[in-house]
């Protein structure tokens, strides 16, 4: 690889392009926080529905919620390179609107290493869920989900503070 190449700041693979996981044992611990955000797109009736508490298989965003947080705990177990880290808070926040959900999810922690993984995992578990609670009703006639979408995922935002 050559100085300009973008490869050589791959963190996860050593010099011959093998994968590894990235030794942070020599780092300091810090304060971490990340935040994401995603939406998933529902029919006008189906977000009536979770709005109304109507859904056939409960609370849709309650549900959701725990979903999320799990999988902020469980990312290591399902990212191949993540590590485990503490996970000291975790903040979720739904926004519905007329035909989407949208969820914001924040993480933090104290250790040697970002949150920013933990944080996707939660958005996108999150409304996974919300799809499965409500997939029944967003169905067409064919079975198909042609209304409903998953997009916009992304980390907002990525903090460290040196520990006093």
């Amino acid at each position: 690889m050559s100085e300009d190449d973008p490869a050589d700041d791959l963190t996860h693979t050593d010099e011959s392009g093998s994968v590894q996981m990235v030794d942070v044992g020599d780092k300091p611990d810090t304060a971490r926080r990340a935040v994401a955000e995603g939406t998933i797109h529902l029919q006008p009736s189906t977000v009536a529905a979770i709005r109304a508490d109507d859904v056939e298989k409960g609370d849709v965003l309650a549900t959701a919620r725990v979903g999320a947080v799990q999988a902020v705990k469980h990312t290591w177990e399902t990212i191949p390179m993540c590590h485990q880290i503490p996970i000291t808070n975790v903040e979720t926040t739904f926004e519905v609107g007329d035909d989407r959900v949208h969820l914001t999810v924040a993480v933090e922690t104290t250790g040697k290493t970002g949150c920013e993984m933990e944080a996707l995992e939660g958005v996108t578990t999150g409304l996974n869920v919300v799809w499965d609670m409500v997939k029944a009703a967003e169905k067409n006639a064919d079975g198909e989900y042609p209304d409903t979408a998953i997009r916009d995922v992304r980390v907002t935002e990525k903090t460290k503070r040196e520990l006093n």
